[in-house]
């Protein structure tokens, strides 16, 4: 299937919308715990299992759009479903809350095997997507991979150390906000190592 172009308002909500409606889901129920086949189940361990599904769905709907998926997002996909699933087998929200660490922590070491190699990965994963030289890919990945084993050590500070409305917070809005920020961030170095600087 041929890559077609899809609107970066559906793409975000796609990629996004999955977990505003978790953290939606949680404002509603936080505090409840459903009886169901003789198991005590809390509401957020509910949640996640309507989570996963819903995050599978959405990613079949953005392949069937775009006719493709960036190893980030199938990557991502994996570990929903593996953590998610450990935590409603388990009954135990703990595993829900490690999957970012282990979605970053597997981001990052992927990027510094790559460097150690001499090649930009993100690059390739990227498609060439950022118009920058070999050096610009190089720098970027080196940035991008320490900034996601900072927010792999934020996300385990955060689950371990605070309350769950703390952490749902945090990966509704703190996680993604970060990200943001440091790709903003990143104008000097998009400027610097454009490929097609401006005349």
């Amino acid at each position: 299937m041929s890559e077609k172009q899809v609107s970066p308002a559906v793409k975000i909500g796609l990629e996004l919308g999955p977990v505003f409606l978790f953290f939606v889901g949680y404002i509603s129920t936080r505090g409840q715990s459903f009886l169901i086949g003789g198991t005590e189940y809390d509401a957020f361990i509910l949640l996640t299992a309507a989570f996963i599904p819903l995050m599978a769905l959405a990613t079949f709907v953005l392949w069937k759009l775009s006719g493709r998926l960036s190893r980030l997002q199938l990557v991502t996909l994996v570990m929903v479903v593996i953590f998610g699933g450990l935590t409603v087998w388990l009954n135990d929200e703990r595993f829900f809350k490690m999957k970012p660490t282990a979605v970053y922590g597997i981001f990052a070491s992927l990027l510094f095997i790559g460097l150690a190699r001499g090649q930009s990965w993100l690059e390739l994963v990227m498609e060439g997507a950022l118009p920058l030289t070999h050096e610009g890919w190089i720098l970027l990945t080196k940035r991008m991979a320490l900034m996601f084993v900072a927010m792999a050590v934020a996300n385990e500070l955060v689950w371990r150390t605070m309350t769950t409305d703390a952490w749902v917070n945090f990966r509704t809005f703190g996680l993604p906000f970060a990200l943001f920020a440091f790709l903003m961030l990143q104008g000097k170095l998009f400027e610097r190592y454009n490929t097609n600087p401006k005349q």
